[in-house]
């Protein structure tokens, strides 16, 4: 049954598609060779434009050309350094220039530019009689290209190196007086093929194609294998190029595309031989990769039917198993999250929910704690309120009375630090808990005289943000206990806030001696330690803080310790804005 209904019409499918993917495969190579063959004849055909199109700048420089229809002994020093300078200019226009010669009808003078360097000049009245030259005085066109050929010393001079023997492609151009069409001289041109080979670049793969350019005479002006280049074109080569049909192998196995170029390259053509095997490689490759996969998936397949029970029945009913216990009232069963799948993602959502429950009672747990504790606190700290309130009213009457303002001043602070530390409410305003901090250092301020000094610097746009009460005069008070009374000289404070992101920072600071890392690194692991419901003494404020934070605001929330490089001691302190007025799950 899996031979009848899997293997067979697997196997039948593969056949089906290595037939259809190597007739699409060999249309496809054949148009791709096609394109690259159209675009490599325009990019050939815009070249010779521009190379025949260059002597046309002569005609613009018109003290060059006045030497051109005078002739150089009219004025030998002006006309030479003409003859250089536009020469020069002339040699530098394109890259592949190799050699330029500028023949010079009136005087029959000629001169070579190699390297950008002017030879001499040299009389060669029997220049015209050269063949090339006959040709193309009588030719219509205004130029002449001879097939490649070893590079010629035109004027026997030392600025060619006789070891520089490579293969350039010569042009002449006429040149001719724009009105009168008189005959005034002729601008030769050596070209290098590096052009050519650049453009062969877009056929050659690994050596298992070849291309070849060659003129209306038959003379090879480039292919790719180097030895050809200059010759006349092999006969049994033109055969099977004219004979073969486009996209068909030819005998010995090779793929034969040709195109005819036009205009300024007339009867030129542009060839591309390629091995049948290696244009066709893919498709073998396409089928032995059809058949491989093919029967990875059917043993996949095999496998996944085996396996399918245990991947997901199997951890279907542990889910079940733990959503059991949790209805047993054990709330710490454990959840694999690690899983992507389904399954993974309701695991972790039940986590999610469970880890948010969890918190959730714990906070609830921890707020009934403290506000055990802070009710009893407040009891405590209630008692006579009013007595306590009229006579510190009494004795600051009695300051007045006698002219003791100062006394006066530091009275009116005690009293104020009185009725905010038996407050009752949990929040209170950035202003309040300010202001509180002002009187802690008033009464300061007279106890140590001058011997510190403090700065408050708050926004106006945080003053009336809510926050948790007594948060910043346990710091301050840390201050003096640490820092001032621990010997710092010129011992200094400063209480800073800022507005960052969705986070309300405060900051409190000294200069003091600061802690070591290890020091440091002990007082973290302290106040980030989880609740155990009784604490040492030791750093109490700070930690309170941090728990009271948490429990406010989340684990967004929270204190930041820096000993700022044994400089001082840095407290900030985080606090969410947008949980101001959100209860926390």
């Amino acid at each position: 049954m899996l031979l009848v209904f899997i293997i067979l019409p697997y196997s039948l499918s593969v056949l089906l598609i290595y037939r259809q993917t190597k007739e699409n495969v060999e249309r496809h190579e054949l148009e791709n060779s096609r394109e690259q063959m159209q675009l490599a004849s325009e990019e050939l055909e815009q070249y010779f434009n521009e190379l025949i199109n260059l002597p046309y700048s002569l005609y613009r420089n018109p003290d060059l050309f006045m030497v051109f229809e005078r002739g150089i002994e009219r004025s030998l020093y002006f006309n030479q350094r003409e003859i250089n300078k536009g020469m020069t200019a002339f040699y530098l226009m394109k890259s592949e220039i190799r050699q330029v010669r500028t023949y010079i009808d009136a005087g029959k003078d000629s001169f070579t530019v190699y390297n950008a360097m002017v030879s001499s000049r040299k009389w060669q009245p029997e220049l015209m009689k050269q063949a090339a030259i006959q040709k193309l005085i009588n030719a219509e066109t205004n130029f002449l290209i001879e097939p490649p050929h070893p590079i010629v010393n035109y004027n026997n001079t030392m600025i060619i190196p006789s070891s520089d023997k490579r293969m350039v492609l010569t042009i002449h151009y006429k040149i001719l007086d724009a009105l009168s069409k008189k005959f005034l001289g002729i601008v030769t041109i050596d070209i290098d093929l590096s052009k050519f080979a650049r453009l062969s670049k877009l056929f050659l793969q690994q050596n298992k194609e070849a291309v070849l350019l060659y003129d209306s005479n038959g003379h090879v002006i480039y292919a790719s294998d180097e030895a050809m280049i200059g010759k006349t074109v092999p006969a049994d080569l033109v055969n099977k190029i004219q004979q073969s049909a486009e996209g068909e192998p030819t005998l010995d196995g090779n793929i034969i595309l040709s195109t005819t170029l036009s205009e300024p390259l007339k009867g030129w053509r542009l060839v591309t031989i390629t091995e049948s095997d290696f244009l066709y490689k893919d498709v073998r490759k396409t089928a032995y990769t059809n058949i491989i996969v093919g029967v990875i998936v059917v043993g996949l397949g095999l496998l996944m039917i085996a396996v399918i029970s245990h991947k997901i029945t199997h951890p279907i009913k542990r889910l079940s198993r733990k959503v059991q216990r949790i209805e047993g009232t054990n709330m710490n069963a454990p959840f694999n999250d690690n899983r992507e799948d389904e399954i993974g993602h309701l695991e972790r959502h039940i986590k999610a929910m469970m880890e948010r429950i969890n918190r959730h009672i714990d906070r609830e747990y921890k707020l009934d704690i403290e506000n055990r504790k802070n009710q009893h606190r407040a009891l405590m700290s209630q008692i006579n309120p009013h007595f306590l309130f009229n006579a510190l009213q009494s004795i600051g009457a009695v300051a007045a009375l006698y002219e003791s303002p100062r006394v006066y001043q530091l009275v009116t602070s005690l009293s104020k630090m009185m009725r905010y530390s038996i407050r009752t409410d949990l929040k209170v305003t950035v202003r309040s808990e300010a202001e509180y901090v002002r009187a802690y250092l008033n009464l300061q301020e007279e106890r140590f005289q001058t011997d510190f000094t403090y700065s408050i610097d708050l926004p106006e746009s945080i003053l009336d943000i809510s926050v948790p009460s007594m948060i910043l005069q346990p710091l301050v008070e840390n201050f003096f206990k640490h820092c001032y009374e621990a010997g710092c000289d010129n011992a200094s404070l400063r209480i800073y806030g800022r507005l960052q992101s969705e986070n309300l920072i405060l900051v409190v600071e000294d200069n003091g001696k600061g802690m070591t890392s290890c020091e440091l690194r002990a007082l973290n692991n302290k106040i980030y330690a989880p609740f155990q419901g009784e604490e040492s003494l030791e750093h109490i404020g700070l930690k309170n803080i941090h728990d009271r934070l948490v429990l406010h605001y989340g684990k967004a929330a929270g204190i930041t310790l820096d000993s700022m490089k044994g400089q001082g001691f840095s407290i900030q302190l985080v606090i969410p804005i947008q949980h101001e007025e959100e209860e926390y799950l």
